[in-house]
């Protein structure tokens, strides 16, 4: 779906595919419509909790992966 996999491009077009609008979003996840415009244009930082709110209502999941977990998943069967 998105060609630049940055977290604002991601949230913009999954929200833009749910034709929802900034303020129907910050609704559905219970924060400030602020807080949708500063994640789509970049912000740096942002509570965990309130992106975790946010990406829920996308349907978006966050996988956390690294080589250590592969290794050790490899290792054990």
């Amino acid at each position: 779906m998105a060609t630049n996999n940055t977290l604002q491009k991601v949230i913009s077009e999954h929200r833009k595919a749910a034709r929802l609008s900034r303020q129907e979003l910050a609704l559905m996840a219970g924060v400030g419509k602020t807080v949708i415009y500063e994640i789509e244009h970049g912000k740096i930082s942002i509570r965990f909790d309130t992106l975790n709110r946010i990406l829920d209502c996308l349907n978006i999941q966050i996988i956390f992966d690294s080589p250590l977990k592969r290794q050790v998943r490899l290792e054990s069967g």
